[in-house]
């Protein structure tokens, strides 16, 4: 079976949504050191080799919205699609607490290497499919532990990242505050831009309006929580569309 880095879903969908899901998997190909970066399963299924439940968030809102949706087929720690090529965060070695032994020495060869497997064909098909049509909205879906290795709890349910680009944002933050049971972060728990991200690449670099969205992982831990939080998102999505007159 040859491996892919990537999965699209609805390339033909018609709606001007895309949604991404750049930490969707947390597969290690074979290439890389057999397949395992030395670490343990339960230590793979945490938030530091992917975004849990983020897959199937994607999956069922892109068809609810009856648009085309693209998803990583690698873990983050392999290599993160979410941060520029020269980003000193784009291979971890250490994060929230665990040491990643199979890329403690990843040399520069490696380095290039995962970016030409891995990295570099995920971002070419995200831009041929954010560059479909000319007023494409991108909507990027992650997921985030409710409390990191130390630090306090994260008491927010969803948090809307955001740059300088507050089109599609702002309305959503206004729209998703209506909701009396969310507690509804605004750039939480974090900041909403980083130079070479994915929503920097393919949305603000093109002028599309964009957001990324957070929910805490223990919100969407099943496939029934991931098609809920869909089905609360896409009418949320859709109205707030009409309401802009994006």
């Amino acid at each position: 079976m040859t491996y892919h880095p990537y999965h699209i879903i609805g390339a033909d969908r018609p709606a001007r949504w895309l949604i991404t899901a750049d930490h969707a998997a947390n597969t290690v190909p074979d290439e890389v050191n057999g397949g395992s970066l030395g670490l343990p399963p339960a230590e793979m299924a945490r938030h530091i080799a992917f975004d849990p439940g983020s897959a199937g968030v994607t999956y069922a809102l892109a068809g609810l919205l009856d648009a085309p949706a693209i998803l990583s087929n690698f873990s983050r720690l392999v290599i993160d699609p979410n941060r520029g090529e020269d980003d000193p965060t784009l291979i971890m070695k250490l994060y929230d607490g665990t040491i990643i032994p199979a890329n403690r020495h990843v040399d520069a060869a490696e380095r290039e290497r995962r970016l030409n497997a891995y990295y570099r064909p995920y971002h070419a098909a995200l831009g041929e499919l954010a560059g479909r049509r000319d007023d494409t909205l991108y909507v990027a879906i992650h997921s985030y532990t409710p409390q990191l290795n130390g630090y306090p709890k994260r008491p927010w349910h969803i948090g809307v990242l955001y740059a300088d680009d507050t089109r599609l944002s702002a309305p959503l933050v206004e729209r998703l505050r209506q909701e009396p049971d969310l507690c509804v972060g605004e750039n939480e728990p974090y900041g909403g831009h980083l130079i070479g991200d994915s929503v920097d690449r393919h949305a603000i670099a093109y002028n599309r309006p964009n957001v990324l969205i957070e929910i805490r992982n223990d919100l969407i831990k099943t496939d029934e929580q991931q098609v809920v939080w869909a089905k609360r998102l896409a009418p949320i999505l859709e109205q707030v569309l009409t309401d802009s007159g994006l």
